[in-house]
């Protein structure tokens, strides 16, 4: 999946050896990737599209600074996260600026994982700059993967939101899909929610199904297949395959009108004939539900006529 890959160990133990982390920084082959409310630097190549990488001595100034990882050469990668959320003025040549949903389907490996990385730890520490015990300031630490408070020293560590996002199917094999109302006209995806306190997975995938589309799911029928991070901002999305339950209306469909405003159960003839023609538009190649569709499917999408 686009936003699991990575070509970077994290290498955590450099995270609180100071004296390490200097000499890195100052190294001429360390790069550095600025960020600023999710957006970096790309650029358009003959290989395909790439982050902008600088040497740390062209860095801008002023901003956070976390460390992203060390690659098998030993050249080690730091994000500057940006105060005003703006980068700076274009760079020289064909460099644009870009987020992760249009360009993380794009980039290879390393780009795709390092990007994720600075994006997530980004989005925590621009929305948490106070402490939840005390109410004073918090300064990062240790290398950006932790926030202190100024006041009462609590460390802060970045959130991850576990979300269950998954693929229904009922005894004929067709698939649950469903659509919010701002989405484009006829895009259909899996659904999808939060796990609530104390909740299992398995439990999260049956009550979200029922709570949106008011179709039974046995939790016992669930089966998990990958996960990806989803930092918009903190989610973790882990993806799982489900079956409803036939019997007595079980796969009878009353949507919430919140989360969902229309839902519906598709055959493979059904999506192939409706993406065909224009009037289904599937999940975007980024995100896991794709995967999921793809997986039940068989196989690659068809093209769409809207495409």
């Amino acid at each position: 999946m686009a936003l699991s890959r990575a070509g970077v160990d994290r290498a955590a133990e450099h995270r609180q050896d100071e004296p390490w982390l200097a000499a890195a920084w100052s190294h001429p082959d360390t790069k550095v990737l600025a960020v600023a409310e999710g957006q970096a630097f790309v650029m358009d190549t003959e290989q395909g599209t790439e982050l902008v990488l600088l040497p740390s001595f062209e860095a801008p100034e002023g901003g956070e600074r976390y460390f992203l990882g060390v690659d098998g050469d030993g050249t080690a990668y730091f994000a500057v996260a940006l105060t005003g959320g703006t980068l700076p003025g274009r760079l020289d040549g064909d460099a644009r600026t870009a987020g992760l949903r249009e360009v993380g389907a794009l980039l290879a490996d390393r780009d795709a994982g390092l990007l994720v990385h600075a994006v997530a730890l980004e989005n925590w520490h621009r929305s948490h700059r106070f402490c939840s015990r005390c109410g004073h300031p918090t300064v990062p630490a240790l290398a950006g993967h932790v926030r202190r408070c100024t006041s009462c020293a609590h460390e802060h560590y970045p959130r991850t939101d576990p979300a269950v996002i998954m693929m229904i199917t009922d005894g004929q094999d067709r698939a649950l899909l469903g659509r919010q109302a701002l989405w484009p006209e006829g895009r259909y995806s899996t659904l999808a929610g939060f796990v609530e306190p104390g909740e299992s997975l398995e439990q999260a995938v049956a009550r979200e199904v029922a709570e949106e589309a008011g179709v039974r799911v046995d939790p016992d029928s669930v089966n998990y297949v990958a996960s990806q991070p989803w930092p918009f901002p903190s989610s973790l999305m882990l993806g799982f395959m489900g079956r409803a339950d036939d019997s007595d209306g079980g796969t009878e469909i009353t949507v919430d009108g919140e989360e969902l405003s229309e839902a519906r159960w598709f055959s493979r003839e059904e999506l192939r004939t409706g993406m065909e023609d224009g009037t289904v538009l599937p999940p975007s190649g980024i995100s896991i539900a794709r995967r999921l569709v793809e997986l039940w499917y068989g196989g690659p999408l068809p093209e769409s006529a809207r495409w």
